[in-house]
């Protein structure tokens, strides 16, 4: 008889991580449930769901017979993925707490712990996602130090894991995954990597799932529940009033509460105003946040972006992209957004230029600009930059016209 492997499975009181534990424990691993708790959700006078998300799991683990356990990461939440939200908003960038949970708790401390403390052979989580291993590679995975200089040695041998979309296109989750690191993933299986939402749906209600399957599914983020977004970030940082400006005119259009509250392509809320105006830009130096008559403005729209030092699952770049600088590939920076073809150009810092195919609405500063090749997610980089938007570049050509008409209008005619 083989030996039992130990796996520690992710349980969030849900259906994808409730089947995922199912799954596990029909191929015959000794399976333990672990709940994490990431948010105090006393302080937030239970908007959050965390008790009923965690009896839901436990539930679960008492159908399944197997162990449960809680673990609580509410501190390590708030220092390595809280604060660094507010930083990011009060520089203008809108980040994406979802990518970097996943990042530092679930694939960090959540994986040492499980692999740690709790004796593991592995970790399972409810993504809709797969890897290049097949299960039993999983075990014969050794962690290994990170290299300390920005790419490995080029004559090192190595087989890194590689990070594919699940089977699912619609439910495919690896753009939350696009930061984890080698080591957690190299340890990290993927039950439902083959499977769609409505099929695992059926095995868990052939299961005996009911309550979790009443549950509705979690979409947002958590510690806002279901407050309004302003509200709840005027809680933690201070109002910093600013006008609305006009990106055509310049015209003064009204006052906001702190150019925070604000995230690009969103409707802006003035009053008196009788066409909707939506924000299209933000000065942080000045407070004022620029606003545009439609939905459609050319203002809205972009076409290069540039990227912090970008995270390759692989840990390092492609050989391609390391050979040439550049690289085609396939970018998105919203879950479940089509792909967009764009070339990829590697700079001397880690950092990626990102060349679209066509210029993309609302291109925002702080979200994750997450690459494919194929089925395969190469990794992301948070934007930092954006290039001139279709306004600017409309504005600038109009300008070349006029003073080249002006020119021609100034040069004298010749002497007949």
């Amino acid at each position: 008889m083989g030996v039992i492997r130990r796996v520690v499975c992710a349980m969030s009181g849900g259906v994808d991580s409730s089947v995922t534990a199912l799954l596990l424990k029909r191929r015959g691993y000794n399976v333990t449930g672990v709940f994490m708790k990431n948010w105090d959700s006393l302080d937030e006078k239970g908007v959050c769901t965390a008790e009923e998300d965690c009896e839901d799991a436990y539930k679960v683990c008492q159908i399944l017979n197997i162990p449960f356990h809680q673990v609580s990461y509410v501190k390590e939440y708030w220092h390595e993925v809280f604060s660094n939200l507010l930083k990011e908003y009060e520089k203008g960038r809108t980040p994406n707490p979802d990518i970097l949970c996943n990042k530092h708790i679930k694939f960090n401390h959540f994986y040492k712990y499980a692999i740690n403390t709790l004796g593991a052979d592995a970790m399972a989580t409810g993504h809709y996602a797969r890897t290049s291993q097949e299960d039993e590679e999983v075990f014969q995975q050794m962690p290994a130090a990170l290299p300390t200089t920005l790419f490995r040695d080029r004559f090192e041998i190595r087989n890194p894991v590689r990070l594919y979309k699940g089977a699912d296109s619609l439910k495919d989750q690896t753009f939350f995954l696009s930061q984890i690191s080698q080591d957690a993933l190299r340890q990290t299986m993927f039950p439902l990597a083959g499977l769609t939402k409505e099929y695992v749906k059926k095995i868990a209600a052939e299961a005996g799932f009911h309550h979790v399957l009443k549950r509705k599914e979690s979409m947002g983020i958590c510690f806002i529940g279901k407050r309004n977004f302003e509200d709840f970030i005027l809680e933690y940082l201070e109002p910093k009033p600013g006008n609305f400006v006009s990106i055509e005119d310049g015209t003064v259009m009204g006052k906001h509460k702190g150019w925070f509250t604000l995230t690009l392509g969103q409707r802006a809320r003035i009053g008196g105003t009788r066409d909707p105006m939506f924000v299209v830009d933000k000065d942080t130096a000045t407070g004022d946040v620029f606003v545009a008559p439609s939905t459609t403005h050319p203002a809205l729209f972009r076409d290069t972006m540039k990227t912090d030092r970008f995270h390759w699952v692989t840990v390092d770049p492609p050989p391609e992209l390391v050979r040439t600088q550049m690289m085609e590939c396939h970018f998105r920076f919203v879950h479940q957004m089509p792909l967009t073809p764009c070339t990829v150009t590697l700079n001397m810092n880690g950092s990626v230029w990102i060349s679209l195919s066509q210029p993309i609405r609302a291109l925002t500063p702080g979200q994750f600009a997450v690459l494919y090749k194929g089925q395969e997610c190469l990794g992301s980089g948070k934007i930092v930059q954006l290039g001139p938007s279709e306004f600017t570049l409309q504005r600038g050509r109009e300008r070349l016209v006029a003073a080249a008409q002006q020119k021609e209008q100034e040069t004298p005619e010749p002497a007949s």
